[in-house]
């Protein structure tokens, strides 16, 4: 009789096990397959990792803060601060406000930040390039 119950046992756990199992392999390919087509739409650009160090996107970081995305590697930054800095100050925990809703605002403001930054890095070493180096030049008299 107890190895009847001892094999039932086993058998159940061996069930429970499997299907644990199989439900996270299915969890691990889905979220695979979603980072896959998220890179593939160009949310997750030359800064990949931010995206997925802060688990936001692109598109979700433009909609907290209203602002446009980022159109070739171009943003209006100072619009972008602007708007930072009154929905942080709004939020405010002191003053009523959140701070999940704070910490949301900063991290939207960093994903920007992480897409333009090294955009606009690029476009400012162009332009040095293009304007050239034209050094001083002192004549002693």
């Amino acid at each position: 009789m107890a190895y009847r119950l001892i094999t039932q046992v086993v058998v159940i756990g061996s069930r429970v096990l499997g299907r644990a199992f199989a439900e996270a392999y299915k969890q691990a390919a889905a979220s695979s397959q979603y980072q896959r087509a998220q890179a593939k739409a160009g949310n997750v650009g030359p800064s990949g990792r931010a995206s997925l160090a802060s688990g936001m996107t692109l598109d979700e970081a433009c909609k907290i803060l209203n602002v446009k995305p980022p159109q070739g590697g171009k943003a209006d930054m100072e619009d972008v601060m602007g708007r930072f800095k009154r929905l942080f100050d709004a939020n405010n925990p002191e003053k009523g406000g959140s701070f999940y809703l704070q910490s949301k605002i900063v991290r939207a403001r960093e994903r920007i930040e992480a897409e333009v930054g090294p955009m606009m890095e690029k476009a400012e070493q162009e332009a040095e390039v293009k304007a050239g180096w034209s050094p001083k030049i002192y004549k002693d008299r």
